[in-house]
């Protein structure tokens, strides 16, 4: 459904935005990382749901990421344990700061499900070090397209990063959902520059 130019009421309690699908179908050149690079990557090779849920709600509660906490132990261990989704936690001396999943389940294709460093790593240059590692690992396989998808509830600069990493945005749609605060998946008083209405 296309919807028609003008201004359109969201309901109480709903969230609109913007959704971006950006793709690639060649990896692009790097860019540089930042030297010595002070993080790791590690797989996790067995996820389990709270460890996982804890660091999705570290490093998304600020962007409002709320897909993986509505779903049940099982619907998620159905996603994560999948032998075609790769988790990748990103370490520091202070513990896991990023998170990244790669899901191949698409044949010849791999999405970057989640990219996303804990809010004090923003600006650091841990995310251009964390896109490299993505580009390497998605295009070790053998795929033709690497996409992605962001939101304008996403961090400001989001897809203006992921455009610089080599993507290039393929689609736009506007995706209207229950608030999660209100729910109660996320604290009421995250990401205060979205009004909770």
């Amino acid at each position: 459904m296309l919807l028609p130019d003008g201004h359109h009421d969201v309901p109480a309690g709903k969230l609109a935005m913007i959704v971006t699908s950006l793709a690639m179908t060649a990896p692009p050149r790097h860019r540089p990382d930042p030297v010595p690079a002070p993080w790791r990557l590690e797989r996790i090779e067995v996820p389990e749901p709270d460890a996982y849920r804890a660091l999705f709600r570290r490093v998304g509660q600020e962007w409002l990421w709320f897909s993986r906490l509505r779903l049940s132990d099982a619907a998620l261990l159905a996603i994560l344990h999948d032998p075609n989704v790769a988790v990748y936690r990103v370490v520091a001396e202070t513990g896991e700061v990023g998170l990244l999943e790669l899901d191949f389940r698409e044949a010849g294709s791999c999405e970057l499900s989640f990219f996303g460093l804990v809010p004090e790593l923003i600006g650091s240059g841990a995310g251009r070090w964390l896109m490299n590692q993505a580009l390497d690992l998605a295009w070790a396989r053998p795929i033709r397209r690497f996409w992605v998808h962001t939101c304008t509830l996403d961090h400001p600069k989001a897809l203006d990063f992921y455009i610089r990493s080599g993507f290039e945005p393929i689609g736009r749609q506007v995706e209207i959902v229950d608030d999660p605060r209100r729910a109660g998946l996320l604290p009421r008083a995250a990401a205060p520059q979205v009004p909770l209405l």
